[in-house]
């Protein structure tokens, strides 16, 4: 009965008066009436907090049926009994005893399940459970098959079967839209690896319209597969229905169960538990006995449900853990924190932030506190998937919340800026954790020397290390690891070599991890011998090679021109049954496209096909970059549209290269339009766009359009890097604009950039070419002044300079200092300082014409040949300086063609050549071509 709900309270049950007593306690009481009017069915009782408190409610007005009285308000029927004292005829007593004892027994009925300290009478027997619910359910499981999966089959969902086990989320689903926007996707993943689906799957269209068009593509091939398409059969709803009726039909004995002794039944299912917390403890990586355990247990509790979410969220496998939670709530049975947060967790693995967060908002939405852990997962999952910003977010709500953190947040939120390379940022956590009182664990020094790696700040790694020995840490495999990375990136090799001997000194071994990194190091310095002879000692060490350490190996046989071997490493993976990625196969592609054979690198892209790899935008760049570096565009943008048949967007690194690629040949207006093509697919535009807009224009002499996009760059917020500044200085260069180049110099100081050698180089030959000599040696010396070395073609350029301004003993001077330095003359220098004396040197001086005796005998020794036209330049030079021939002629011809010897190509050449001074003059123009080219080229890097 509706009145008695509504008026009882908690203190009711400490009543132990009858109500024949309470009535002969009050002889004198006021007049109380009832109404025992049929009331309309009372709705469905909420779900109690508590998993054991199932039973279901009986009303409160199941009392036996009495003559009906008047109608009067909703009172309290035991107010009167405390606050007046008044007479009551004796039937109207027998209906209130009547009552009140109604009301005792239902409530007793209620209340003893919560009541552990006095045992309540017996409460009476359940109320047989609705016949029509039953009826009615059971004549649903009878009805025929067609009109059973229209009930419960899922509007828009169909099944998929026959999918290859390689097969990914993104593909599946992206292979599906076309009949229509999907809601949700799913992937069952296989049991044995986690990598690998089950082989089928299913799709949940937002129109039933879309659903119905899949299907009738049934027997489509996707990948070489014959796929199986159908309607949902609603078995999944109705087991669960089955599941739910049988539940409630059962809580009642359970209930009674717990209030008696263990029997044998509770006593089975207490040793099942224990049987999947000792495995899960002992053998927790075998997947099937843990699932068998978990299956054993005869009507698993919450905290069985919360091992098993928790077990598939530290696997990754977010479908069997959503799947857990489900069946829990199916269950009745309300998700702790601690479950939902293992559910976040196997999210944040599976790097699905946007359903860990909609799992948090289900947390709010039933009050559910969230707690410290939680928040950690939150962080460490956003920090996994780059968001620095999202990770901030929710580390400040923690400490709003929470009074005090902990180590484990403080780790995954300095994560998260180390991977941003935003140190500064990481090492305010640091201290804001010290001052907290923290302490901070060794994983935390591990992540700080990982990120000082990523900005190859050496020093500040070397601090931090030297503190964790300071802490008393022990350094372990994983520290030395970091060196070994921050050497190996920044180009130390030794340094990393005498890391691994303190290793070996100290006992401890190398893993996969270590050994890749070397290798990596060895492959980017282009030591070949050294990385082999590295992964034969990992092989020595009884290791065996995973994916990565195959693709540093395909990398380096791909580095040294080797393909054919590359392909036999792929081979040899398969056998060992590694299955190879797509970056197994990108050095592949890219080594014959570099080369220029296209056949075999499309050979290499089939193969790729047929291993299981679905081609992706990276491995179409790899195809493109191969063919811009041999500068074939056509064929390039060939590849642009096969990229787009085969339903791959181009990005904006695509974009860039094909940039990259029309300014190398200067054309400029084929630059602009993939730029504006970029702009129109939404793409971001980044300084590495703007660079090769840059190179274009300066490249094809455009400087006013140069400048207008560095205009477009600051309305942008796109600060200039050196990079940018060292193109418009080359452009200038070019030109022999002195002063434009020295306002970029200054202004680049201005804003904080610094000046590199390729910098410096540029502006040297802007100063030859405007025969600003003075400028040149003071830009040397203020490279002295900061630290930076001039390199060979800085000497170069200098050499040109000297020369240019008829001052041969200049050039001799440093040509002298460069190999003082250490520096050895290459081809380009040579040529450039014989061109230069041999041109305007007065052979008159002795010192001038030893100079040029000692050039030509280097350059015998070293073996250079000149071409052809290096060749005549330098003959006609010769017979102005020793008509006949003589001494110097004869030995510089050495360096000469073997078929200069020939005397019709001697004369005919010769003949050729009518005015020297003119030819001079060209050939010097294109000496400074080809200095600029190689400036521009380094500059660009």
């Amino acid at each position: 009965m509706d009145n008695g709900g509504s008026v009882l309270s908690l203190s009711a049950p400490h009543f132990h008066y009858s109500a024949t007593t309470i009535l002969r306690r009050h002889s004198t009481v006021a007049s109380i009436s009832y109404s025992f009017k049929p009331q309309p069915p009372e709705p469905p009782p909420e779900p109690p907090e508590s998993p054991d408190l199932r039973r279901p409610e009986k009303s409160l007005g199941s009392s036996s049926p009495s003559s009906p009285l008047p109608k009067t308000s909703l009172t309290n029927p035991l107010k009167g009994l405390t606050n007046h004292r008044s007479s009551v005829s004796p039937l109207v007593q027998s209906e209130v005893a009547s009552k009140v004892s109604s009301f005792g027994s239902a409530l007793a009925s209620k209340l003893r399940l919560s009541s552990k300290l006095s045992p309540p009478p017996p409460p009476p027997p359940p109320p047989p459970p609705h016949p029509v619910e039953e009826t009615q359910f059971h004549d649903d499981l009878r009805k025929p098959p067609e009109e059973e999966a229209r009930i419960f089959r899922q509007e828009g969902k169909i099944f998929v079967g026959n999918l290859p086990n390689w097969i990914k989320k993104t593909e599946f689903e992206e292979f599906f839209r076309q009949f229509g926007p999907i809601e949700n996707t799913i992937l069952i993943k296989g049991h044995h690896e986690v990598e690998k689906n089950a082989g089928f799957g299913f799709i949940i269209y937002a129109a039933e319209k879309s659903a119905m068009k899949a299907v009738e593509f049934d027997g489509v091939e996707f990948h070489g597969r014959v796929l199986t398409v159908k309607l949902d059969d609603g078995k999944r709803l109705k087991t669960k229905a089955e599941q739910r009726v049988r539940w409630v039909q059962q809580e009642g004995a359970e209930e009674d169960a717990k209030m008696s002794d263990k029997s044998s039944w509770h006593q089975e299912r207490e040793g099942s538990r224990k049987t999947l917390q000792r495995i899960l403890d002992t053998n927790g990586d075998n997947w099937q006995a843990v699932v068998s355990a978990f299956d054993k247990i005869n009507k698993p509790s919450r905290t069985e449900f919360g091992l098993m979410v928790k077990y598939y969220g530290r696997r990754g496998d977010v479908h069997r853990a959503r799947e857990t939670f489900e069946r829990m709530r199916a269950r009745g049975i309300t998700p702790t924190s601690r479950i939902y947060t293992s559910l976040i967790h196997a999210y944040a693995v599976g790097r699905d932030m946007e359903e860990a967060l909609s799992c948090v908002r289900k947390m709010k939405e039933e009050g559910t506190e969230m707690s410290l852990v939680t928040y950690s997962v939150i962080v460490g999952g956003f920090s996994k998937a780059g968001n620095a910003e999202a990770a901030d977010q929710w580390f400040d709500e923690a400490k709003r919340i929470h009074k005090s953190l902990n180590a484990s947040i403080y780790g995954k939120i300095i994560y998260a800026h180390c991977q941003t390379c935003n140190m500064e940022r990481a090492e305010e956590l640091v201290r804001e954790m010290e001052e907290e009182g923290i302490d901070a664990p060794i994983a935390i020094y591990h992540t700080m020397m990982d990120g000082y790696t990523m900005v190859a700040d050496e020093k500040k790694c070397l601090v931090v290390f030297k503190r964790l020995k300071e802490c008393g840490f022990t350094p372990t495999v994983v520290t030395y690891g970091c060196l070994i990375n921050l050497y190996t990136k920044v180009g130390k090799i030794p340094k990393a070599l005498e890391v691994s001997r303190m290793m070996k000194e100290e006992g401890i071994k190398h893993n996969l991890k270590t050994y890749s990194m070397m290798i990596n190091g060895f492959v980017k310095l282009k030591d070949w011998a050294n990385a082999f002879a590295v992964f034969e000692d990992m092989v020595n060490d009884g290791m065996k090679p995973d994916v990565i350490l195959y693709n540093n190996i395909i990398a380096a046989f791909c580095g040294m021109g080797n393909m054919e071997r590359a392909i036999q490493t792929v081979k040899e993976m398969q056998k060992l049954r590694h299955r190879p990625t797509t970056r197994t196969f990108m050095p592949i592609i890219h080594g014959y496209a570099k080369s220029g054979d296209m056949r075999k690198s499309l050979e290499v892209f089939d193969m790729m096909r047929r291993c299981g790899c679905v081609p992706t935008v990276h491995t179409f760049n790899a195809l493109i970059n191969g063919l811009v570096e041999k500068r074939q565009m056509e064929k390039a943008v060939e590849i642009l549209d096969e990229m787009t048949l085969a339903g791959v967007s181009a990005n904006e690194h695509t974009y860039t290269k094909i940039m990259q690629g029309y300014a190398s040949v200067g054309d400029t207006g084929k630059a602009f339009e993939y730029f504006t093509r970029l702009q129109n697919e939404g793409l971001k535009v980044d300084i590495f766009t703007y660079e090769a807009l840059l190179k274009a224009c300066c490249k094809s002499g455009r400087m006013q359009s140069a400048l207008a996009v560095t205009k477009e760059m600051s309305t942008r917020n796109i600060p200039r890097n050196s990079f940018v500044y060292n193109i418009l200085i080359d452009g200038w260069a070019r030109r022999g604009d002195v002063w434009e180049a020295a306002d970029l110099m200054q202004q680049m100081k201005k804003e904080g950039v610094k000046p590199d050698i390729h910098t410096y180089t540029s502006f040297i030959s802007a100063c030859s070419k405007a025969g600003d000599m003075n400028r040149a040696t003071q830009t040397i010396q203020e490279m002295e002044a900061l630290g930076v070395k001039p390199n060979i073609m800085t000497y170069t350029t200098l050499i040109k300079g000297w020369a240019r301004a008829s001052l041969p003993e200049k050039a001799l001077s440093c040509y002298e200092e460069m190999k003082a330095m250490g520096l050895k003359p290459d081809k380009a220098v040579y040529h450039c300082l014989m061109t230069s004396l041999l041109s305007r040197a007065s052979m008159a001086e002795g010192y001038i014409y030893s100079g040029v005796m000692s050039i030509c005998k280097e350059m015998v020794e070293a073996g250079l040949i000149v071409d052809m036209g290096t060749a005549v330049h330098w003959s006609k030079c010769l017979c102005k300086i020793e008509g006949s021939g003589g001494e110097l002629t004869e030995t510089l011809q050495k360096t000469f063609p073997p078929d200069w010897s020939s005397h019709q190509h001697h004369h005919s050449y010769l003949d050729q050549a009518s005015d020297v001074d003119s030819e001079d003059d060209d050939v010097e123009d294109n000496d400074d071509d080809d200095v600029n080219l190689v400036s521009g080229f380094l500059s660009s890097k």
